[in-house]
């Protein structure tokens, strides 16, 4: 079915909650847009003109797919898992690096090239061409990964389907995530930038820039490209005195011209730091 009618049928039946389990049409309709998510012809979230916009309909599309799947046993060898949504496959085909025990749920898009260490990824996920998912880490649903990112072991990119307006957390091409970050709450962090180990980033997390000579520059929610990032505190008051509360600081930018497999420690090391 055309993209288009998927679309216009997935609308007309949002608000038919009753019939969703009922009606083969809308079963069907629901489990071919699941289909053209796992084999990468849709995505959640595109970007238009540099700006990113949420596919709200696909979303829906998602929680209307848990409501229809039955809880099924998946056998692997020894291991046995019970839950709705049936598990990747086909890695070899697909030229995808599948190191023992990497998930990757049915209707997330793993692009050919792709890394995965022991982690685990959710359904609505995208992941683009020569990304590196290290050990432990977690790709929540409906997260954007571009190509050549690499993602360090245990950090945490946190998944969103509702509210269905909400943005995914959205990492751009040739980003480089240290090891225990945590992304949730649809930031975005846009493309070469450099993430130290530890990093916490949500909708309220304050980002400073201050690499500026005066009063340094607050962001929220969107870390700019080619930004070198470490975590950082600053002082608050509450009722009881002042405390230290973190926030993100961006202590320079990552030179263009420099190899976009440079290690973290490389990047760091240039504005005299080691994290």
């Amino acid at each position: 079915m055309e993209i288009g009618k998927l679309k216009s049928e997935i609308e007309k039946s949002w608000n038919k909650k009753n019939s969703w389990n009922t009606d083969n049409n809308i079963k069907n309709v629901i489990s071919q847009v699941i289909d053209y998510l796992e084999n990468g012809l849709i995505k959640v979230s595109d970007s238009i003109n540099g700006k990113w916009v949420v596919n709200e309909w696909i979303k829906k599309s998602i929680i209307m797919y848990f409501s229809i799947k039955k809880m099924n046993i998946l056998k692997l060898g020894p291991l046995e898992f019970y839950d709705k949504i049936p598990l990747k496959n086909n890695f070899k085909e697909k030229n995808i690096r599948v190191v023992p025990h990497a998930v990757a749920r049915y209707g997330s898009y793993i692009s050919k090239g792709v890394i995965l260490m022991p982690s685990y990824i959710n359904i609505g996920a995208y992941i683009g061409e020569g990304t590196m998912i290290d050990t432990w880490a977690t790709v929540g649903s409906c997260a954007q990964i571009g190509s050549r990112v690499h993602i360090s072991g245990g950090v945490g990119i946190g998944g969103v389907l509702e509210p269905i307006q909400s943005n995914p957390v959205i990492i751009e091409d040739d980003v480089f995530v240290g090891s225990r970050c945590i992304l949730v709450e649809g930031v975005l962090i846009r493309k070469c930038a450099v993430l130290g180990a530890n990093v916490v980033l949500t909708s309220s997390t304050k980002i400073f820039d201050v690499t500026n000579n005066g009063k340094p520059i607050e962001l929220n929610r969107v870390i700019p490209e080619y930004s070198v990032v470490i975590p950082g505190s600053y002082p608050k008051k509450f009722p009881s005195g002042i405390y230290y509360v973190p926030c993100a600081m961006i202590i320079g930018k990552r030179k263009e011209s420099t190899n976009k497999k440079t290690t973290l420690n490389e990047a760091l090391r240039s504005h005299n730091l080691s994290v």
